[in-house]
């Protein structure tokens, strides 16, 4: 059965490695555009492994921010990753490794894929561990393919790459507002706060744009009444 077990995940991750990769060469490309050495930008993968926020700090880093507002900005964005790890912990009940070592390997993509696989008795934890190493290894080895040959890459396709940081959040994004009245909100609200602080106070660093935006956004969205999205 652990045969199994770790077949089934392999099936499962190998769709999201291959979607992992050019998105982590472009990650590794931009990092070394913003001064990052090919140890640090893999670093960051291996340690960090959280797309969006690598793209959003090397994106800071680039516009001169300190580490504080690097640090808060990326802790705010991945504060959803602890909702996931609780609902995954909750189900994942099936043989060793034990769901809470399982948290370092969730992303959007291993938590939706990890759901789905639920509803087969033979995707267990074992099968959820060897999805997420699958995705892991092709986002660190996508990271490090992307610093090391970046150079090799003529500027201008260079330069048109860096659309690949605003596709992240874009699918990241409208999965996420479909059928979702609240989340379509939240996410206009946080644009509509950055882009006036930008307007109102230019010289606010772009860090600090960032976290205040997500604050107010996510302020916002515990405010909204949920009856109508229930309804819906």
């Amino acid at each position: 059965m652990t045969g199994e077990e770790v077949r089934r995940g392999l099936r499962a991750g190998l769709p999201i490695a291959l979607g992992y990769l050019p998105v982590a060469v472009t990650y590794g490309l931009l990092s070394r555009q913003a001064g990052l050495s090919p140890l640090e930008a893999t670093g960051m993968s291996l340690l960090v492994y959280a797309g969006a926020s690598q793209f959003m700090a090397v994106q800071m880093l680039s516009a001169g921010s300190q580490a504080l507002q690097i640090i808060l900005a990326t802790f705010i964005l991945n504060l959803r990753h602890f909702l996931m790890s609780a609902s995954l912990s909750q189900k994942l009940t099936s043989g060793p490794p034990r769901p809470t070592l399982l948290a370092y390997w969730v992303t959007d993509e291993t938590f939706v894929a990890g759901g789905l696989g639920l509803a087969d008795p033979s995707f267990t934890s074992l099968s959820f561990l060897a999805m997420g190493l699958v995705a892991y290894l092709a986002w660190a080895g996508g990271s490090l393919a992307g610093a090391l040959f970046g150079a090799l890459i003529p500027a201008s396709l260079a330069e048109a790459m860096g659309v690949g940081l605003y596709a992240l959040f874009i699918a990241l994004l409208v999965p996420s507002v479909r059928g979702n009245w609240r989340g379509a909100v939240v996410a206009a609200a946080s644009a509509l706060v950055s882009f006036g602080l930008w307007r109102v106070l230019p010289s606010l660093a772009e860090g600090w744009r960032i976290v205040a935006a997500t604050l107010a956004a996510a302020s916002l969205g515990l405010l909204l009444p949920r009856r109508r999205e229930r309804q819906a």
